[in-house]
């Protein structure tokens, strides 16, 4: 049995394949379009397909649309327009926003963005590309598969649970918003979730951060882990004014009060403007205020659900300061946050959340999918990759050892594209499409953002051998997607300065050799060379880029950048 999940409607578009069960392809639609987060989410966009992700999953099976069996969708339209009347209408002015908005709608461009929604089967069928219409040849607005709207929690809340190695878990999902969810809770048990409670639009934590993340001169929906890095430069000075904004209730509820962030805290930053020390701490009180919310709510829904076990997802899920404090300070013993966290991975969660029904459907209550590991995207051969270079007429050689001889490189201090093994999912690079680099120099960091063009204040992460992590990294446990901080050991300090932030942290990566043989053993081969188990690890891409997919995609990025070096299969390109 094929189930295609998808998400497309406010931003981070993507596709995901399940087979019989188990997870065979997944990928953002961004990895191919080039368009950061695929698109932005507004009433226009909401149209628009992921069909290159699509047509990607459904050629990584071998199969075309045809052959899938059910079709998920991360969305209910239906729990805001109640009605499934295909008679059902809606009105929408010419000039929307220039009218009132009528009571029933939040939005003057709602009816615009549900009707969207409710024709995505027609979208789905008659909407692909010309260059990608074979794998979708056929397919009809009724299928032959059959289509579900899935609600966005819930795709979340299975994308948490169905995904991780409990069998039995408390689920918190918390992001901007879905229909009119913008946090929950479940408890998952065996292949079942079951509702606990919701807090509704628009009351929402992830839609404050968004606030903020404008206010401060960045883009909202998209920027949001550059305000959580400005916040460790800062001062809680204004905690009173968020606390006053977020307040906490009973049974997992909160309220948002309205917040005019240029009245309460003076102009706001242009898009590039210069850093003041009020921006780091406005960003530094929000970020505590975050922490001591979800903390709060984390205290709840133990008592509710008295499980030792945490599942987490949502785009306010990818914040890793949060979920450390979560980790350290919350009252649960294991805390897992699915690696796609974001709106992406509701496409997994939706598949998931229809492969769990059909088999209740059948009496099996068991799960059979753990997401070890988030190598989902494309691959390519070293014979894919030898012949681009050859065509390009790109001077190139072959490694015979590509661990020992990429070791002797990174010993030099020199900043490597590594292209390996399949694309991430998810907005993390774990070693797929990473920058790697030596963290024993004290310059790296400002070296690596350069050849990133990040900004300054942006830290870099580590990847450490999964065996040596807790020698390098206080109470460090496995944590293969770099989804929380740990506190650098004072005594490793001075060993690795590239990657230990201003707050003394680390966003660490751990690996070990079954989730990517060639990754570890440079590790180890560095190592070997160092005493240093750790290297620096940062996305494969420029600043406004999605992460590298393909063998052009690297090789542009190489060549428009200050790398050094380029490892891509068994070749090497370089600079000097």
């Amino acid at each position: 049995m094929y189930i295609l999940g998808i998400n497309a409607v406010y931003h981070d578009p993507a596709a995901c394949l399940i087979r019989d069960g188990q997870v065979i392809a997944a990928a953002e639609e961004e990895r191919f379009t080039h368009i950061k987060h695929g698109k932005r989410p507004i009433p226009f966009s909401t149209y628009e397909l992921p069909f290159y992700a699509i047509d990607y999953c459904l050629r990584e099976a071998a199969i075309s649309l045809l052959d899938v069996d059910h079709v998920a969708y991360s969305y209910d339209p239906y729990l805001l327009l109640g009605s499934h009347s295909n008679d059902a209408t809606i009105t929408l002015p010419l000039e929307p926003s220039a009218h009132p908005t009528p009571a029933e709608w939040e939005s003057a461009w709602d009816p615009l963005f549900l009707a969207s929604i409710v024709n995505a089967p027609r979208h789905l069928a008659g909407g692909a590309p010309h260059h990608l219409q074979a794998r979708f040849k056929g397919a009809r607005a009724d299928g032959p598969y059959r289509w579900h709207f899935v609600e966005h929690h819930a795709a979340h809340a299975a994308s948490a649970f169905h995904a991780s190695p409990f069998r039995q878990a408390a689920v918190l999902t918390l992001d901007g918003r879905g229909e009119r969810a913008t946090t929950s809770y479940s408890l998952g048990e065996g292949n079942q979730l079951r509702w606990l409670g919701q807090v509704n639009y628009p009351h929402s934590l992830g839609l404050l951060y968004e606030q903020v993340t404008e206010y401060l001169g960045f883009l909202p929906s998209s920027d949001e882990y550059k305000v959580m890095a400005l916040a460790s430069f800062g001062e809680p000075s204004y905690l009173a004014d968020f606390r006053d904004v977020v307040r906490i209730g009973t049974n997992g509820q909160y309220t948002i009060q309205p917040l005019n962030l240029e009245e309460q805290f003076g102009p706001a930053r242009s898009r590039g403007g210069p850093l003041e020390q009020r921006h780091y701490d406005i960003a530094r009180s929000l970020q505590v205020v975050l922490e001591e919310t979800v903390l709060h709510i984390t205290d709840w829904l133990y008592e509710a659900t008295r499980s030792d076990y945490l599942c987490m997802a949502g785009g306010v899920a990818l914040n890793c300061v949060m979920n450390a404090r979560v980790r350290d300070r919350g009252p649960f013993k294991h805390v897992w946050v699915q690696p796609a966290a974001g709106d992406a991975g509701t496409a997994l969660g939706a598949a998931l959340w229809i492969d769990a029904l059909e088999r209740r459907g059948t009496g099996d209550n068991e799960r059979c999918y753990q997401m070890d590991h988030a190598f989902l995207g494309p691959a390519y051969s070293d014979d894919e990759i030898e012949q681009f270079l050859r065509w390009s007429k790109l001077p190139y050689r072959r490694l015979n050892a590509i661990a020992e001889e990429v070791a002797d490189i990174l010993t030099q201090d020199k900043i490597i594209g590594w292209f390996q093994h399949r694309l991430e999912f998810g907005p993390r690079a774990l070693g797929a499409r990473s920058i790697l680099a030596s963290p024993i120099s004290s310059t790296m960091q400002a070296r690596r953002n350069d050849s990133n063009d990040r900004e300054d204040f942006r830290p870099v992460a580590p990847v450490v051998l999964e065996e040596e992590a807790s020698s390098w990294f206080a109470h460090a446990e496995v944590s293969p997607f770099m989804l929380f901080v740990y506190d650098v050991l004072p005594e490793k300090a001075d060993c690795i300065p590239a990657v230990r932030h201003v707050d003394g942290t680390a966003r660490i990566q751990t690996i070990n050799r079954r989730q990517h043989p060639l990754y570890y053993d440079l590790i180890k081969a560095f190592q070997a060379r160092t005493g240093v188990p750790v290297l620096v690890n940062t996305s494969f891409n420029t600043r406004g880029e999605p992460i590298v997919c393909t063998p052009r995609d690297a090789i542009e990025c190489f060549w428009t950048s200050p790398l050094d070096a380029l490892v891509i299969g068994s070749f090497l390109l370089k600079k000097w």
